[in-house]
């Protein structure tokens, strides 16, 4: 729709441009050519005067006198009645009265007339060539259209090869080439069009790859409890021990309840993953949010440290998201560490820190880089012999984004990882 605005937008400013300056180049033309009509027909002085003076002499020296005059000035200038005038209707019709003067133009012809009062009888000057257009004149206005025109050209050139260049980009996005990015538009009109494209493109390209690696990573986590189950029922039916049946059972029934768990946390993470929920922004107490979820997490047996400000910290954030961002981090340090959680808050000048450590082993460098990536798993210290899918850390990282924020990993002064939820204290609406 935008497209079709800027081009309608384009096209009205190309022809009104050119209806406009061709009005402003005839109207500049006609009076020019007014001017010069009337500065050769100014011999209707000459008319008046001379009729005025036949009228003033004998009616039999009229002739006489036109035909002194005409030789005089060296002009076609003669004396006839009015029903000899060519075409007199039209004359008649025209208005010509007593001490009017009527141009009369004929092709590229002139003719002046003026009736002499109170008689029959017209003062005919003509016929004459009609003034020409001076060559002069036409030039330059050739010229000025020409150089209009030029100045259009190199205006709306830019435009059509950056639309040339949408135009191939958008054909090879559409044959699967999901990769494919336009050109950098030279144009300013269509500069933005082009940047809208390569973010949607951008965009729709994350979203392939993110679902072909989830589907390549739930093929690979299904792969395992199937096997162990496909095993484990193959066992149930040659084995006589009850016991070794019931623990075959059980590790059946186990394998169930985690396919179930990978199911719950992908769809959660696809849901994540696909768009973007609608967010309740207001400004929310961070203190209490972190009071509630060390009270959530009472049964653990380690002991879990919170260090905060006397003052109130108000920061703008959907509680609910938040809440479960903060969760995840908290589980992960109790999962992953050796007994000890520590959360900190801090209120920047801008922003609101928040950091949950452990005293595990920590993240190896190598895994820093993509522990936020989905099904991530590359150390040893954070493998699935502890539990989770790799997905928690994940849901954290798209949280932030939807708060303009960040989620970052260090290393603690504990000795193992320390996670940080860092977020803008006021939302700002015009967010991605």
């Amino acid at each position: 729709m935008k497209i079709g605005r800027s081009f309608f937008s384009l096209y009205f400013l190309v022809i009104s441009t050119f209806v406009f300056c061709s009005w402003l180049f005839d109207q500049a033309w006609n009076t020019y050519l007014e001017q010069d009509i009337e500065s050769y027909t100014g011999y209707k002085t000459l008319l008046i005067a001379v009729g005025d003076y036949m009228q003033k002499s004998p009616k039999s020296d009229w002739h006489t006198l036109v035909d002194s005059a005409a030789k005089r000035y060296k002009l076609p200038l003669r004396l006839v009645p009015v029903n000899d005038v060519k075409d007199p209707q039209y004359i008649l019709e025209n208005s010509l009265h007593d001490k009017n003067t009527h141009i009369y133009y004929d092709a590229d012809k002139v003719i002046l007339h003026y009736l002499i009062e109170n008689e029959n009888y017209v003062l005919m000057l003509g016929p004459a060539k009609m003034p020409t257009r001076p060559k002069l004149k036409s030039y330059i206005r050739v010229i000025m259209l020409i150089v209009l025109g030029l100045a259009i050209f190199i205006w709306v050139w830019p435009m059509s090869r950056d639309l040339e260049q949408l135009k191939k980009s958008t054909r090879l996005f559409g044959q699967g080439n999901f990769a494919i990015k336009a050109p950098e538009a030279k144009s300013n009109m269509m500069m933005p069009m082009v940047n809208a494209f390569n973010m949607m493109s951008a965009r729709i390209k994350k979203l392939i790859d993110s679902q072909k690696e989830l589907t390549n990573a739930v093929a690979h986590e299904l792969r395992t409890p199937l096997a162990r189950s496909k095993f484990a029922l193959q066992m149930v039916n040659q084995v006589n021990d009850e016991t070794k049946r019931e623990k075959y059972l059980t590790q059946i029934n186990n394998d169930i309840n985690e396919l179930e768990e990978l199911i719950n946390e992908m769809l959660i993470y696809s849901s994540f993953e696909s768009d973007k929920p609608s967010l309740n922004f207001e400004s929310v107490n961070i203190n209490d949010i972190i009071d509630a979820q060390v009270a959530r997490h009472s049964q653990f047996s380690g002991t879990i440290k919170v260090t905060k400000s006397d003052v109130l910290i108000l920061a703008d954030c959907d509680g609910h998201f938040i809440d479960r961002a903060l969760n995840n981090y908290i589980s992960n340090a109790i999962k992953y560490g050796a007994g000890q959680v520590d959360i900190s808050i801090v209120k920047g000048p801008e922003h609101c820190i928040v950091r949950v450590e452990d005293n595990g082993k920590g993240v190896s460098e190598q895994f820093k880089a993509v522990i936020f990536d989905a099904f991530s798993r590359g150390d040893e210290s954070r493998n699935r012999e502890t539990g989770g899918f790799g997905l928690g850390l994940a849901i954290v990282s798209r949280i932030m984004e939807w708060h303009q924020g960040l989620a970052t990993i260090e290393d603690s002064e504990l000795g193992g990882a320390a996670f940080v939820l860092k977020w803008p204290l006021k939302h700002s609406k015009h967010q991605l």
